[in-house]
């Protein structure tokens, strides 16, 4: 338990009925980037950005893979794209991988906002649980603004345990935001109609 598969630094396509997961490849870039500028107003009150202003830093796509796969390398994050059957819709990604004690790690997720509402991030959700479980994580935890109801949501239908509120936990959209954190350990159960049957 606790070893990344025999591929180190790579990781497997995960399936489950219509809902694919796999990592990110150089060749995406076109795909990728049209999918962010068309959400960007759609994801911009949700998602983490630096309080501090930094002048101009973008990189490469290539480089953002090579950097990815080197996290998974390192076993720090497991970064999957989620693709429908139109090409990438998505991200679900555990990321901030502490192990020795802890052996933990964030879920994060978004999906394109026309594909939205749909189960398929409660499925991906599920499928990278049960993989980084199966890898010997031990917790998995999930922080959303309390305004996201949706995306509490995802966490409730997985039956992720609300643990409370950090407050002024995450800068997003310009301030410091509260957070509402749901958490799932590998030996609780896992059961409904996202998780695979031998959960």
């Amino acid at each position: 338990m606790g070893r990344l598969s025999t591929a180190v630094g790579r990781l497997p396509t995960l399936q489950r009925e219509d809902v694919v997961l796999r990592p990110l490849r150089r060749t995406d870039e076109a795909e990728w980037l049209q999918l962010r500028a068309a959400n960007r107003a759609w994801l911009r009150p949700w998602e983490a950005t630096s309080p501090v202003a930094r002048p101009n830093e973008s990189i490469s796509f290539a480089a953002y893979v090579r950097h990815e796969r080197a996290l998974v390398r390192a076993r720090r994050s497991f970064p999957m794209a989620i693709v429908g059957v139109d090409g990438i819709i998505g991200r679900v990604s555990v990321t901030g991988v502490e192990w020795g004690a802890e052996c933990g790690g964030s879920i994060g997720y978004w999906i394109d906002e026309g594909w939205a509402g749909r189960g398929i991030v409660p499925t991906a959700v599920a499928l990278l649980s049960d993989y980084v479980f199966r890898q010997g994580l031990h917790r998995v935890e999930i922080a959303v603004r309390p305004e996201n109801t949706a995306s509490a949501r995802v966490a409730q239908k997985l039956g992720f345990r609300d643990e409370g509120m950090r407050r002024r936990y995450l800068f997003i959209d310009g301030d410091w935001r509260d957070h509402q954190v749901f958490a799932l350990t590998a030996d609780e159960p896992r059961i409904g109609p996202y998780w695979d049957a031998g959960s």
